[in-house]
């Protein structure tokens, strides 16, 4: 860990002094279990979590003598998986899937929100504008061996944890795929077929944040940013956890060609269930008019054959022919195979 000369560590931070409520938050681990402190001084992990305001990202900024840029930038929603450097401090920007919290059918279940990892001279800081499981599984300790000292080792697991909850999620899409598909098999109401959509589109956030993630890794990698070339255990887990993100993102490639067959096939099935009700309409309207018509023509102020006002049998007879017609053209509809 590089140490900068002129920073003082051994004092309490102004800027935090008094600020119990802030969701600025210092923690270090003693006796195996992770604690907040009230001091900067051993801290270790920084966690800079909403609600925040800009004054208060000015004054860590200059508390910790760190770019303002690497706090605002990693708030961008749009922010895309980068790194940066910039003397002895470096940046982080990864991107990671969290419950989208629109009340919209169309909206996607999960969107993607960047967490920024900050390496200064005595600290790491991380900072998102929401919360998001993959930081949580460390702030509740739920994780062994995790020791914000190890700067490097704490930097895989986040993107370890990363990496896995991308997994879990995309188990989770395509488990509500599969019941909504098996709800389609029964009905074609437009509510499936919304939610399908929303799946989509979260598996079109998982796509292009992952491939980022992918290519920001594969960088880090090529470039040693993490400075851990000649530590072969965390080598072997930087390429493990690279192996995983391209599974992952393999994993959304496949879950996105199937949500896209299946709503290929549903809009081909419901225009030809329509095609098919359209079709035995027309047909029920042609035999309709055969009696139709023969009572058009008896109803003509004309002579017409076998019309006659003394013979009220003639009625009965004009019906069973119209009848016998109809069900003669039932019949042939049918053998066509038409019905």
């Amino acid at each position: 860990m590089f140490v900068r000369t002129g920073f003082e560590t051994n004092s309490k931070s102004k800027f935090f002094k008094g600020k119990t409520e802030s969701m600025i938050k210092f923690y270090k681990k003693e006796k195996g279990k992770l604690i907040v402190s009230d001091q900067v001084n051993g801290a270790g992990w920084i966690h800079i979590s909403p609600p925040f305001s800009h004054a208060e990202l000015e004054a860590l900024a200059t508390e910790l003598v760190i770019p303002l840029d690497f706090l605002t930038d990693s708030l961008d929603i749009d922010e895309r998986s980068r790194y940066e450097r910039e003397e002895e401090d470096r940046l982080i920007v990864l991107n990671t899937p969290i419950l989208n919290d629109g009340s919209d059918d169309n909206d996607p279940i999960y969107v993607t929100v960047p967490i920024g990892i900050i390496l200064t001279g005595h600290y790491i800081v991380t900072i998102t504008p929401k919360e998001n499981p993959v930081l949580n599984s460390f702030l509740e300790d739920k994780l062994k061996n995790f020791d914000p000292a190890k700067v490097e080792l704490f930097i895989l697991q986040i993107m370890e944890q990363n990496v896995f909850r991308f997994l879990t999620c995309l188990k989770q899409l395509n488990l509500k795929r599969n019941i909504i598909e098996k709800e389609l098999y029964d009905s074609s109401r437009n509510r499936e077929l919304r939610q399908l959509l929303s799946i989509e589109k979260s598996l079109v956030y998982f796509v292009n944040t992952l491939s980022s993630n992918e290519l920001l890794k594969m960088k880090m990698k090529r470039t040693d940013f993490l400075r851990i070339k000649d530590d072969e255990h965390l080598t072997d887990l930087f390429e493990d956890i690279i192996i995983d993100n391209s599974q992952a993102l393999e994993m959304s490639n496949v879950y996105t060609n199937i949500l896209n067959g299946t709503m290929e096939a549903y809009a081909s099935i419901i225009s030809n269930n329509l095609n098919v009700v359209i079709q035995r309409l027309t047909l029920i309207t042609i035999i309709l008019m055969v009696p139709t018509l023969v009572a058009s023509f008896y109803g003509m102020n004309v002579p017409v054959p076998f019309k006659s006002d003394e013979s009220p049998e003639t009625f009965f007879y004009i019906i069973i022919f119209s009848l016998v017609i109809s069900i003669l053209l039932a019949l042939w509809f049918r053998r066509k195979r038409l019905f």
